[in-house]
């Protein structure tokens, strides 16, 4: 039987300890690994989940290599199924125009002009964007590197997935023009 000095011991106790009653998380890591996955996906395919903040690039059946990235905020994301229909190093960039409509403050050297920004290390899109297609047609959305390493597993984009430069720069070798993109 429980006396209440047994019983207010264990409660003073157990305040004394709160990470000892705490259920441990399991941080958010961006860093590859190979994973197993659950469901068969072809062979170089890249699967993303923006909920959880991983694309996935499988490598045999229920095999992948994982990557943290950055995703679309509330309202501007992707989804669906693309190819992946051009590659580049190194990308120009210039926002559409309602990226420019919608924040206008941050876009002002490109308003009421047709400036590219040319690639390099201060350009957005980082080392390497990939550019998915649908039907042949230019979503504009891109898989991209990235100037802003500290969004990766963070939903702060205009729609794009973005990786840390070193990632995508390894994706970029690794996926030929062609390849299947899922975004669920």
């Amino acid at each position: 039987m429980i006396t209440r000095r047994t019983f207010a011991a264990s409660v003073a106790a157990a305040l004394a300890t709160p990470a000892l009653v705490r259920a441990e998380t399991i941080a958010f890591d961006p860093t590859p690994q190979f994973v197993r996955i659950k469901k068969t996906y072809q062979q170089g395919q890249l699967l993303i989940l923006p909920r959880s903040y991983y694309l996935y690039f499988v490598t045999e059946p229920r095999k992948a290599i994982r990557y943290g990235v950055g995703v679309g905020r509330a309202g501007l994301e992707f989804t669906g199924t693309a190819t992946i229909d051009v590659k580049k190093e190194w990308p120009t960039w210039r926002p559409t125009n309602e990226m420019i409509e919608r924040d206008p403050h941050l876009y002002t050297k490109f308003i009421d002009n047709d400036y590219i920004m040319p690639g390099g290390p201060s350009n957005p899109l980082g080392a390497r964007a990939l550019y998915l297609f649908q039907n042949g047609v230019d979503t504009y959305f891109r898989i991209h590197g990235t100037t802003q390493p500290n969004t990766i597993g963070q939903s702060v984009s205009n729609g794009c997935i973005r990786m840390l430069n070193e990632h995508v720069t390894d994706l970029y070798q690794r996926v030929p023009v062609g390849t299947v993109v899922t975004v669920l």
